[in-house]
């Protein structure tokens, strides 16, 4: 019997699973643009968009996302809940879609444009709705790779998309070759119709539901994740933990965004959360996501190898994330993102030299080197800040105002995404590959910050996160004692093991 996964654990993964199908539909958004930006008939239909339209068409979706992160994405986690959140921005997500996929005309820009910034609002809400609801059921000792689950799904979807692309360039017909980009975009409603559907089937996370004073609910919810309907009374420490906890957070006098920004332990957590968002997305992965086929181009593949290239290297990312969650919680977060942002560094410089030592592509054996490096790239952002941004940010910040920071820090990413997102292709027509030595510089300038200024947070539990950042602040040992508050972990963070743990410490 042991040999085989509990029950429990089977619950965990699937509902894991099934939530990253929404992160699935969030990367077919990003991805499919990627491979419009080459196909014919878009750009026809877009009256043949310059470089510095196709940037703005890239970086208003971040526009839309971070004005659902400030304003909608953290009202609704908290009043709907994680799942009907995830709901709402499929759906939001979906009319995005639809005004992309009819642009037509003279105001086919303009379509586009308000398309994007509508697929960005409901995008930023399953973002972090997703990774929310996958941190609140899972036991600290496996958080981080549940969470990971968040990022294989997103990179899923940038896979299907470029695949698609792909397949759609082979469709040769008028109707194909003028209309084909349209049923590339309208693929994203498949995935976002079966997550929306699925998701009044799936249960609340318990700590949600006692949130919203809703006790049986909850017990029911929390017998339900842990597989324990034969021994129920197996959850009640577990139950209570977060209950001791929400009581205690209802008694504090409900937190505001400000205090993110006056409590200096907070402030701590906050800042590193949001400069890890923004360093994620200015290490150059943005410009890779979005600008894939066209970089591929610009080394001499054809338009088909191109896509065919993308493809593959959105298909091995998924490969490279499933490792990530495989050795996160065993080699922790701060070492995968330095291995990663050192590897993302060595690529950047050989994407930015070669071109300038053999340029106009006189030399095949230079331009298939910066292919080959533009995957390590890939590879490095996948073990690293691909997924440590979101794990570390979903972590590091007490329940009761989680949602708050986790939104604020994915603000920041939707920063760096829009600067990206408008610098990138405007950089590569006017300095060509020189483009890539501000990447190098950022990623060794991220690789210093992380090195100093990012604690560990591997198992950690959330009474453990406060000493750590309380030690950050006051340089010495911040403890809560027998008067501070317990069971701070919640439903997520394993709190039948915090018991244990006390238990253990009263016998010694």
């Amino acid at each position: 019997m042991g040999f085989f996964p509990s029950r429990g654990t089977r619950r965990l993964g699937a509902l894991s699973i099934f939530f990253a199908l929404g992160s699935f539909v969030w990367g077919y958004n990003i991805g499919i643009i990627a491979t419009l930006y080459v196909n014919s008939g878009w750009i026809k239909a877009l009256h043949k968009p310059n470089a510095a339209q196709k940037g703005l068409i890239t970086a208003i979706y971040y526009l839309g996302t971070w004005l659902s992160y400030v304003f909608l994405s953290h009202p609704l986690s908290d009043r709907l809940g994680r799942r009907y959140a995830g709901m709402v921005g499929a759906v939001v997500t979906c009319i995005g879609g639809a005004v992309q996929t009819g642009a037509h005309g003279k105001t086919a820009f303009a379509m586009m444009i308000i398309g994007r910034i509508i697929s960005g609002l409901g995008n930023a809400v399953i973002s972090t709705s997703v990774p929310l609801y996958q941190s609140e059921i899972a036991p600290a000792r496996r958080r981080g790779g549940v969470v990971v689950l968040n990022h294989i799904g997103m990179v899923s979807g940038l896979a299907v998309a470029f695949w698609v692309g792909y397949g759609v360039s082979h469709w040769t017909t008028k109707t194909g070759i003028f209309e084909g980009w349209r049923l590339s975009v309208a693929i994203q409603f498949i995935p976002a119709l079966f997550f929306a559907v699925g998701l009044p089937f799936v249960p609340d996370t318990p700590r949600w539901l006692l949130e919203k004073n809703r006790p049986e609910e909850a017990h029911k919810a929390l017998v339900y994740l842990r597989g324990a309907e034969d021994s129920p009374e197996d959850i009640e420490p577990e139950l209570q933990e977060i209950k001791a906890n929400v009581e205690f957070h209802n008694s504090i006098t409900e937190a505001s965004w400000f205090t993110l920004f006056t409590d200096s332990d907070l402030r701590a957590r906050l800042w590193r959360g949001a400069l890890l968002q923004f360093m994620a997305q200015m290490c150059g992965a943005t410009a890779i996501k979005y600008y894939l086929p066209t970089v591929f181009l610009a080394l001499g593949l054809s338009k088909d190898l191109s896509l065919m290239a993308s493809g593959i290297e959105s298909t091995l990312k998924i490969g490279c994330t499933i490792i990530e969650m495989l050795i996160i919680d065993k080699l922790g977060r701060k070492k995968t993102l330095l291995l990663g942002t050192a590897i993302m560094s060595l690529s950047m410089i050989v994407n930015g030299s070669l071109p300038l030592a053999y340029p106009n592509n006189k030399n095949h054996a230079s331009d298939y080197a910066c292919i080959v490096f533009i995957f390590f790239f890939s590879f490095g952002y996948s073990i690293g800040f691909g997924p440590n941004a979101w794990v570390y940010g979903t972590e590091i910040f007490p329940t009761y105002i989680r949602a708050k920071g986790i939104n604020i820090c994915a603000s920041a990413g939707a920063i760096g995404s829009i600067v990206v997102g408008q610098f990138f292709p405007v950089g590569i027509q006017n300095i060509g590959s020189k483009t890539y030595f501000v990447f190098f510089c950022i990623n060794i300038s991220a690789m210093v910050v992380i090195l100093i200024w990012y604690p560990e947070t591997k198992g950690k539990t959330l009474e453990e996160m406060d000493g750590l950042f309380g030690k950050l602040i006051s340089g010495s040992d911040v403890e809560r004692g027998d008067n501070g508050p317990k069971g701070q972990d919640d439903g997520e963070e394993g709190a039948a093991e915090q018991h244990a743990v006390e238990v253990d410490a009263g016998k010694r």
